[in-house]
Parts: C-alpha cells; structure tokens; sequence
C-alpha cells in the first residue's frame, strides 16, 4: 500500500492472523441463498462506486462512506437467525491491524506533505523544473520516476501518492502538465515502489504468506517490473506531448514566476531523511516523524514558513487567559465566531478522516465475506472447476487476485485474504513460492491505484480536495475526477497484463523444484 510501511519489530506477527478463519463455526455467519451472498456487501458497494464515480462523475469520499453503509445495513436482511453476529462482525473487522497500517500511513505522509507545502517546497520544484527545462511534455514521465524511488526507498505507496499529489501535483499543473496524466503518473510512480520496496507491506505479506524470504521475492520480481517500467516511461513522454494541460501561468500572467523560489529546494533534505530513516531499517512512522521535524525546523530557520503556519491555536479574543497567552507564536486572538485548530500539521490529518472511515468499512466488509464463507466458495470454485491445468492456474491466480481487489480497495487486506487460495494452488501445482509472491504482489499493488474507489487513489484525491484551499490560482475546476484517471495509470495496467501472459506463457515460471525459498525473513 500501499497500506505499507516497515514494521518496529517482526512484521510478520500482524499478518500471521490476516483476517479471521472462517472456518471458526462459533463465529461463522449463515446467509438465505448461501455462501455466496456474504459478498452482498462488498458487491453492492462497487455497484455504488461505480455508479457514483463512473456514471455520474462524482468523485466524493464522503459518498462512497454513505454507500458502503448501506450496503452493510442491506447485507444484514440476508442474514439467517439473530443478527448479532453480523453486527460483531462489523466491529470485528474494523479493528483488524491492515486497516490501522493504511490510516497511520495516511496521517503521517498528510502531516509531512502539508507541512512541505507550507515551507515552499512547491515553489521549489517549480524553479527547478524551470532551470532545468522540464516542460509540460516531460513533466508526467519525471513525476513517474521520482514518486517510484520515493515508493521504492520509504515503502510506502499511500504515503507517496498524497506527498506527490500535495506537492507535485500542482507544479505540474501550474508548468502546464495534464493534470489527469500528472496524477496517473504519480500513481503509477506508487505501484512501482509498492511492488518493489523491501519495507512495503505487500511485498512482507505476500513473502510471509508463500512461505519465502524477502530478499528473494525482491529480487524475483525485478524482471517483471523493469518490462513494465520500459514500457511506461516512454508512454508517459509521449501522451505528456500529446495531452494539453491547463495554461494556468498564461491566464495569470506572471504567476509561474511568482510561484518559483529556489529557497523551497531546502525540503530535499527533509525528503532525504525520510528516505534515509527508512532504508536504514526504522518503521514508516518514525522515518516520516523525522522528516516533519526537520521540515518544521527548516521552514523556521529559513523563514519559509512561521510556527502559527504549521500549527496555531485560535482563541477568542475576549478571553482573558488567551490574551495572556497571546504572545505565544502557536496562538492567535480571532473572532468567536472563528476559533479552532489550524495550519499544516492540522489541515493534513483531518482531510483524511472520511477516508479513514471508509477503509474501516470496507475491512468490515472484507470480513463479513470471510465468516459467510463467500470467500472459501470462491476458492472452492475456483479450485475444483477453473484451476485444472497449470496454465488456468496461473491465469486464475491472476484473475482471482484481480477480482478480489477490486472488492477489497485496500491492497495489503486483499492480499492477506486472497493468500491462502494463492498458496494453495500454487502447492498443487508444485510451483515456486517465489512466483506466487509476485503474482499475488503485483495485482494488489497496482489495481489499488487504479479503481476510482481504490485506496491509493482515493488517498490521492482526498489530498487533492485541499488544493484549492492552499493556492489562490488552482480552482475547482483542476481537480482531477477519480473516473478519468484509471486508463492512464500505465505501470499498474502493464504489470497487470506482464502476469496475464507469464501465466500464458510460462514467463519467469518456477518450479519448487528449481529453486528453494530461504526462511522468511523477519527483519
């Protein structure tokens, strides 16, 4: 995620559980019409999106919580018996650790872009990308290569989507890139480093759950990315020539100057620390608590950006103790009417609570659909008539990993509940535990960041909605609905189709026999 992010001890304790076992009878949830229909809710809520999202062209997180709530609620009527354990369920599944690791990613990697973004940083990379003579055109492809070593150093594809959406987003639309291809592209940049980065939590899950080391799911892997990442790079420089962006500079006049300070450079250092703290083996959260201490730092010491910028308490001004407090640099004496909490740290956590309610309810969904059972009748299906040749095997394992993310938009909880059935099928057909990492890897990184209701995504956007808020000259109007992004989102699609045809092909295919997994690493 991806949900991703290293792990402060052993990373694979949190998914030694997954999400529960279905085949706990105590616990397990009986539905009129069968197993089956535990994926009502699930399956209700893509009609919703798609409908919400595809359909009317409305792009609203907040919708989509109304929507998965419905479809809890309408699940529920096709329940057998009390439904008391329906509703434990929900809280059940609300609490699994996969979602916490997507909100904590969320929350962090908000903090830290918001706080950049104070600081400048935006003007800076708008100098930079001026000195250097990336236009328009090139703009999407470079966008793709620095959110994938981002991704890749810091493992985490959410943490890099809302860090690029906050701040590379918008140099790219004021230099007149495509704002749907400048998105797509940092999207894309996300996969990249989702399926490669040791440190992700795609890549810990999908080593742990097929039995094999880190190191050498990594390094199995890289073939498959590097032909997608061939492919992608020059598509990105060719649609970059090809789509026109918003000229926003020219209906300004001067405002590309305006917004160039090469002062806003300074946060490469807090990026650097970012990526340093991570590779050097420290958790997610630690490495981005570091670098929002030194950006917070730097904006104070360079004055790019004042303490009241990054966090500044509003008090009313008839208050007798906060006018006492008033020389403080963290409070500020406002109208009544207009107390509260602000400025960056504050602003980059808060957008992302409707989000954050929503993962919560799509994990619950994810569950409801393991204690119905709908997901063993999955796999059973899918085994005893589909799964019958060593090429429909593979092709399923693609396929049933792609179906499954697209029910569940959070990748690591897609990949932990799909596990089971990947290694299964893969030990009957004695292929390598290798090879069923990276086909279980590579669909739950990428098509989280395509689906206009996936994680990724949706993460992207939600950072987005601030834009306008942040910039006098971005409007409304350059938002970018999710529904138009998904087709340009070149890195996910090709690793998606590279692993239709090896399991074509054969491509890469391992046997257990060729080459043994070393013990699962739990670094």
């Amino acid at each position: 995620m991806s949900t991703d992010g290293g792990s402060p001890g052993d990373p694979t304790d949190e998914y030694d559980e997954g999400l529960a076992d279905s085949s706990d009878d105590e616990r397990s949830i009986e539905f009129y019409g069968g197993r089956w229909l535990s994926a009502l809710p699930l399956a209700i809520f893509v009609v919703w999106a798609v409908f919400q999202s595809g359909v009317l062209q409305i792009g609203d997180t907040q919708g989509l919580v109304a929507g998965m709530l419905i479809a809890l609620i309408v699940g529920m009527f096709f329940v057998k018996g009390d439904w008391k354990q329906y509703a434990n369920t929900i809280f059940e599944g609300m609490t699994q650790p996969v979602a916490a690791t997507a909100i904590v990613a969320w929350l962090w990697a908000g903090m830290f872009a918001d706080t950049l973004q104070a600081g400048g940083f935006v003007d800076g990379l708008i100098w930079a990308a001026t000195a250097l003579d990336i236009g328009a055109a090139l703009f999407p492809a470079a966008a793709y290569i620095l959110a994938g070593l981002l991704a890749t150093g810091i493992g985490t594809g959410y943490g890099t989507v809302v860090a690029f959406t906050t701040l590379f987003f918008p140099a790219g639309v004021l230099l007149g890139a495509n704002p749907v291809l400048t998105f797509a592209a940092i999207l894309s940049g996300a996969v990249f480093g989702d399926n490669l980065a040791p440190v992700s939590d795609t890549t810990i899950v999908s080593a742990v759950t097929q039995d094999s080391d880190i190191g050498g799911v990594v390094s199995s892997r890289f073939k498959y990315a590097a032909v997608a990442a061939i492919i992608a790079l020059p598509a990105y420089i060719v649609a970059g020539s090809l789509m026109d962006g918003v000229d926003v500079a020219q209906q300004a006049g001067g405002l590309l100057t305006e917004n160039s300070n090469p002062l806003g450079l300074v946060h490469l250092l807090s990026v650097a620390v970012v990526i340093g703290t991570a590779i050097s083996g420290r958790h997610i959260v630690e490495a981005i608590s570091w670098g929002l201490i030194t950006s917070a730092v730097l904006n104070v010491v360079t004055g790019l950006a004042s303490v009241s910028d990054m966090l500044v308490f509003q008090a009313p001004q008839g208050s007798g103790i906060a006018q006492s407090l008033s020389g403080l640099p963290f409070i500020e004496l406002v109208q009544s009417s207009e107390t509260g909490v602000a400025g960056s740290i504050y602003s980059g956590a808060v957008g992302f609570f409707p989000l954050i309610v929503l993962t919560l309810l799509i994990v619950a969904g994810a569950q409801i659909l393991v204690r119905g059972g709908g997901f063993e009748a999955m796999q059973d299906f899918l085994l005893g008539s589909v799964a019958t040749s060593l090429r429909r095997a593979e092709t399923t394992m693609v396929l049933g990993t792609a179906a499954i993310n697209a029910m569940i938009t959070i990748n690591t909880a897609a990949e932990i509940a799909i596990a089971p059935y990947i290694a299964r099928i893969g030990e009957r057909f004695n292929i390598n535990g290798y090879r069923r990492a990276n086909i279980l890897d590579a669909n739950t990184s990428a098509l989280g960041y395509i689906f206009p209701w996936g994680g990724g995504l949706l993460a992207g956007y939600t950072a987005m909605l601030g834009l306008p808020e942040q910039y006098g000259w971005f409007t409304q109007s350059m938002l970018v609905n999710p529904a138009e992004v998904w087709p340009f989102v070149f890195h996910g699609w090709l690793l998606f189709f590279v692993f239709i045809i090896a399991a074509l092909t054969g491509f890469g295919l391992e046997y257990t026999s060729d080459r043994e997994t070393g013990e699962v690493a739990r670094v």
